[in-house]
Formats: C-alpha cells, structure tokens, sequence
C-alpha cells in the first residue's frame, strides 16, 4: 500500500497532444506524442493506444492527463518524457483519461 506522502511524490498534469505518430520501431503498436504542458513544456510520450484510436489524427488536440516527474525512458530510438495515464481492462485496449471541459496546460490532478 502506499502512503498519502507517497501518492503526493506523484506529478499528474493535463496536456494537449501536438503531434501523433505510429511508433515504426515499437516492439508493440504505438505512437509517439509531443503533448504541451503550458508553462511546463512541451515533452514527448510513447503510448500504445493503437487500439481505440486507430487514427493518430484524432489524439491531435485532445486535453489528457500524464505523469510528468518520472524519469525519462528509452523506448527503440525515442526518449519517452512522461507516462500517459488510461484506462486498461477490457479487450478493446486503453482509453485514455481525459478533461471533460477545457483547462489550461500544464494545471495540476489532484
């Protein structure tokens, strides 16, 4: 179990998708993302989420919600900056977390 000071440690922030793109070198189905997080930039994210969005197109402007403070990860050729956070379980694949309503970048979940 973790503690509340643990989950704390925890940096979740809404961004906007930039940019999508398939993944070529991923050894899974991926695409890469630049998601801008307002005052805290703009980083970039492998996610495999080819499943519900098979059309990368349609993450572009999409508000979702990733972890900013973990480590950068080498993923093939790409450095993934953040994880993006979604929904597993069913067969159909990750649906991603996402605002209900517009917010500025970069604001923190809570």
């Amino acid at each position: 179990m973790l503690s509340y000071s643990d989950f704390e440690k925890i940096e979740m922030r809404v961004g906007t998708i930039l940019e999508a793109k398939v993944f070529e070198k991923a050894h899974k189905p991926a695409y890469q993302l630049r998601i801008d997080f307002g005052d805290f930039g703009i980083k970039k994210s492998s996610a495999q989420i080819t499943e519900k969005y098979p059309n990368p197109e349609v993450l572009v402007g999409k508000q979702i919600v990733a972890v900013t403070n973990f480590p950068s990860k080498q993923i093939a050729n790409f450095m993934s900056e953040c994880l993006v956070l979604g929904v597993i379980g069913d067969e159909n694949g990750v649906t991603l977390l996402t605002t209900d309503k517009p917010v500025k970048n970069g604001l923190l979940i809570s």
